[in-house]
């Protein structure tokens, strides 16, 4: 028992000495708790919509003030929103004469599940603001709302996940397959007889990465003909657009990959600073499967150093929305930055570390 209690308490000293592993206990459920518990929501907070008013009357200007009060939405009169509400003229009009008026809703089904929910959320204020004039009134008001739902108007899945899962393979092969091909030259010991060859670091690591950049744009392939074909999604923009901007984002994820290589010094550690710390933000941060408006703003500034963020946003306006170079090219100059930065360190560290 005495022996017992001897290696119990080694084995307490170890754990307590090592900062990483107290790390990985402590630290590792509150930073999960707190990001699983503020950005897996699919709740409706301050969402955006635009309004555009022809009626001008008091009726209508009820009717946006009482969605505006709201705790969902926040009313705009331009720039891009949500979802649109178009009150038609002679809304006050129609309400009083004929106990009746119509609004159009028109929101955005390339993710069916958050077009849903917004319309569904604005008919529900609609519907509880016509029951209050109703009751203030004494007289039946009825307000009629038609929703059209733009880019998806069957509310297929496929336009939300396609681009999604496209960011998320190419995240993940270009990342953990450069990063595990580096590390395995320095654990057999052939990274040094490579530096000393007459190859520059340089153009070790572009050797390295072209065979996962050529394997990537066959992922792309292979990913759209399945769209196409299996799942029935057209593409609507343009493809030589949207492949030069996957392979934008290929050769962004090639450099992550061999920064994560210049860290890890084992392969195993590489497969799992691949895995976790790029399958999770990826899965979080994109806006794949949960609105990055409705999380608070450090989780939203975090998100911006994503890069599946911006690429998900870039194939969603080419491939499902039809859009041309002008609508993306923000999201392409912050990944083209991404990518020179990511470069420029991995390359600075990979010299050091090796040379």
């Amino acid at each position: 028992m005495k022996q017992l209690y001897t290696f119990v308490r080694k084995e307490f000293l170890h754990v307590l000495r090592d900062k990483k592993t107290l790390l990985i206990l402590f630290g590792l459920p509150v930073v999960q708790i707190l990001i699983f518990g503020f950005a897996l929501t699919n709740e409706v907070k301050h969402a955006t919509v635009f309004v555009r008013d022809d009626a001008h009357d008091d009726a209508s200007r009820a009717l946006i003030e009482r969605i505006d009060a709201s705790q969902v939405f926040d009313v705009v009169f331009n720039g891009p929103a949500n979802l649109d509400l178009i009150i038609p003229s002679g809304f006050a009009n129609d309400l009083s004469h004929n106990g009746h008026a119509s609004v159009q809703i028109i929101t955005d089904a390339s993710d069916p599940n958050r077009a849903t929910t917004l319309s569904t959320y604005l008919t529900a204020i609609i519907a509880d603001h016509q029951l209050d004039l109703s009751e203030m009134q004494g007289i039946p008001y009825l307000i009629r709302t038609t929703t059209r739902f733009t880019y998806n108007p069957q509310l297929k899945g496929a336009p939300n996940f396609v681009p999604g899962v496209m960011a998320l393979v190419l995240m993940l092969v270009c990342v953990m397959m450069t990063s595990i091909s580096i590390v395995r030259e320095k654990e057999l010991g052939t990274m040094e007889i490579l530096l000393v060859s007459p190859f520059k670091p340089m153009m070790v690591i572009v050797a390295k990465v072209i065979p996962y950049l050529l394997l990537s744009i066959v992922n792309i392939i292979s990913i759209l003909l399945l769209s196409v074909f299996v799942l029935g999604l057209p593409i609507n923009g343009s493809i030589p657009l949207l492949f030069s901007m996957s392979i934008l984002f290929i050769i962004t994820s090639l450099a992550l990959g061999v920064l994560v290589s210049t860290i890890a010094a084992t392969q195993q550690v590489a497969m799992l600073v691949s895995m976790m710390g790029m399958l999770l933000p990826t899965l979080l941060f994109s806006g794949f499967m949960f609105p990055i408006e409705n999380m608070p703003l450090p989780l939203q500034l975090i998100s911006n150093a994503i890069p599946a963020k911006w690429y998900y946003n870039i194939v969603k306006a080419v491939m499902i929305k039809g859009l041309g170079m002008d609508a993306i090219m923000k999201e392409a100059a912050i990944l083209l930055g991404m990518s020179v930065l990511l470069t420029a360190i991995s390359v600075r560290r990979f010299k050091v570390r090796l040379a």
